[in-house]
């Protein structure tokens, strides 16, 4: 039990042991003091004041007697200010928190908690590499999925390929015209790239055949639509869904160059999911559900035979679910494939990683799918992000001009390599050890870099900024935790152990006697936050409360080292109690970090 739970627990005790009421947490607040008051936690007592007819200074003084007198092993005095309890956690608490908590390096996690939760992140297209923005997905859609894991619940990671429709023909007509039979093998180059190249050199294409039918006094609309180049790769689609032999060869051909390139990125990033959804395979889902929803009147039909759902009773608008062709639309695949998600893994929640600029189309979906009374309809859960920029600016695809993930990787590690070596600190590495600790350093920092912003604000990623070994940096961190263990290699080398024995004839002093001084006492504080970090970052879908939080424990961490000595402390229970302090830091900014999906180096 977390001290805030504690707490909230012996005050509800507390004050209905004074006045004879039933209280629960919601009667009262609960928060940290504020610095310049002396205590650890305040109880608000505001909303108590009209139930027990009493001054909040006067409830305040009988509850916080009580509390010391009752509970003398959480709490050693307590003050009044300004109708605000101020209490101070006894010592005793803290440093029998450290001795139980230190070496446990599944601190913070819990056990299985029975429910099932399905995570859809990265959703890639297979007519061009993953980008920046694939980056921010895929870090932030992993890092949820862990944490929600950490939290007890059984997580499958999936993704959803877009791997059909008008966008995947343009590089496949591209490539018939223009590549002359070359190959990623042939050119030496990765197969997301080499398709991703054929997607740019088809719009060149079609820009300069809209520019000549312009030039030849046609209008701009009619340009566009007549454009050869256009009408090639639309008949190609139509040639696709008919399932003509040479095209799904093509198909099939230039997916696999993709996919194989893809791989290699994932894995490098440190991504991976536990089933993948094909849209050539789902976009016929959802046609039966047009039928049952026309008969359960959810659905209606215009004259022209498409099927519509009219929303606007619900402050949205009229919605097509299927065309006068017979064919669906994206929101019925979507139907299609929730459904399906739920019939195959019984999911009890089922969380989407999808960009803002999707926010109504899956305000639609949970809604058409509530309205048909699916059994996952209230469970969908849109995990809304901000788009993010580089320091140049938006990126657009189709003119090239996206900065993708493997360049902006490779530059990062480069980066790294550059800061490190300007350190300094390194020369004892073998070649092996440098490139697995740029790589942990460049990926760190851009993970931690992307994460530690709230997922649903819009960001600028600096890569320089974001590499910084002393700013609100991965660096930092990793830097940090890679201080502790040479600290407690260095005690195990002169010791043998890296804990000395607990008895009174070793020690002299009892740690759970022992005075902490204030930077001791905030470094324990801060450990012993990291549950109901998880917890918040777990409720909220929201890995940026982990980044903010291992960086805070880091800078904290640093305060206390500056301060005092471990090696060489005053007693040989102060050294074991700082021992134990730097432990469970270096336990949880590991664990921590791997929640962002980010390793932290035994040394640099």
């Amino acid at each position: 039990m977390s001290i805030v739970s504690s707490l909230q627990k012996s005050t509800i005790e507390s004050l209905s042991a004074l006045f004879s009421q039933s209280f629960t947490e919601k009667d009262f607040q609960v928060n940290q003091t504020k610095p310049e008051f002396e205590g650890d936690y305040t109880v608000v007592m505001f909303s108590l004041v009209k139930s027990l007819k009493l001054s909040p200074d006067a409830i305040g003084n009988q509850l916080g007697g009580h509390l010391t007198k009752n509970y003398p092993q959480l709490f050693s005095k307590y003050n009044i200010i300004k109708g605000f309890l101020n209490l101070t956690v006894s010592d005793a608490y803290w440093v029998d928190l450290l001795n139980k908590n230190h070496n446990d390096a599944c601190y913070g996690k819990k056990e299985m908690n029975g429910k099932k939760v399905m995570v859809e992140y990265s959703s890639p297209n297979t007519n061009k590499p993953l980008h920046l923005g694939h980056l921010r997905n895929n870090f932030l859609g992993w890092s949820v999925a862990e944490i929600l894991k950490a939290s007890g619940y059984d997580v499958i990671k999936s993704c959803i390929v877009n791997d059909r429709g008008i966008h995947i023909c343009k590089s496949m007509i591209a490539w018939q015209k223009f590549a002359n039979g070359a190959t990623p093998e042939s050119t030496g180059i990765k197969g997301d790239h080499f398709v991703g190249e054929y997607y740019v050199k088809f719009n060149d294409a079609y820009k300069l055949e809209v520019d000549k039918l312009i030039n030849e006094g046609v209008d701009k609309a009619t340009a566009e639509k007549e454009a050869p180049i256009m009408k090639a790769t639309q008949q190609m689609l139509l040639d696709w869904e008919a399932g003509k032999p040479e095209v799904m060869d093509l198909w099939k051909r230039m997916n696999g160059w993709v996919y194989d390139g893809f791989d290699v990125t994932y894995k490098r990033i440190g991504s991976d999911f536990d089933k993948i959804y094909y849209e050539s395979n789902t976009y016929l889902l959802g046609k039966d559900i047009v039928q049952q929803g026309m008969d359960k009147k959810v659905f209606y039909q215009k004259e022209d035979s498409s099927i519509w759902i009219d929303l606007t009773a619900d402050g949205l608008d009229e919605k097509i679910v299927q065309r006068k062709d017979g064919t669906s639309v994206y929101i019925t695949q979507d139907i299609g494939l929730a459904l399906q998600k739920y019939e195959q893994y019984k999911i009890d929640q089922s969380i989407y990683v999808i960009g803002n600029e999707q926010n109504y189309h899956m305000k639609v979906l949970q809604l058409i799918c509530q309205k048909l009374g699916m059994p996952n309809a209230d469970n969908i859960y849109h995990l809304s992000y901000g788009m993010v920029e580089l320091t140049t600016g938006k990126m657009k695809s189709r003119e090239g001009t996206v900065v993708d993930a493997d360049d902006l990787v490779d530059e990062m590690v480069a980066t790294s390599k550059q800061h490190t070596e300007e350190l300094g600190k390194v020369k004892d590495f073998t070649e092996a050890e440098l490139k697995e600790l740029y790589d942990t350093i460049g990926l760190g920092a851009m993970k931690f870099y992307l994460l530690r912003v709230d997922p649903k604000k819009t960001m600028v990623f600096n890569p320089e900024e974001s590499i910084d070994f002393h700013g609100f940096t991965g660096p930092f961190v990793q830097y940090t935790y890679a201080r502790i263990k040479s600290i407690l290699r260095k005690v195990e080398d002169v010791h043998g152990s890296l804990f000395i024995d607990h008895s009174k004839a070793a020690m002299n002093d009892e740690p759970s006697t022992m005075n902490l001084l204030p930077s001791e006492k905030d470094l324990i504080i801060a450990a012993e936050q990291y549950p109901s970090m998880i917890d918040q970052a777990c409720n909220e879908h929201n890995p940026s409360v982990i980044a903010n939080y291992v960086f805070h424990l880091a800078k904290t961490f640093n305060s206390f080292y500056t301060e005092h000595s471990i090696a060489n402390a005053e007693t040989a229970g102060k050294k074991q109690l700082r021992l134990q302090l730097a432990s469970i830091t270096a336990n949880i900014i590991k664990s921590g970090m791997s929640l962002l999906g980010i390793k932290v180096p035994e040394r640099m």
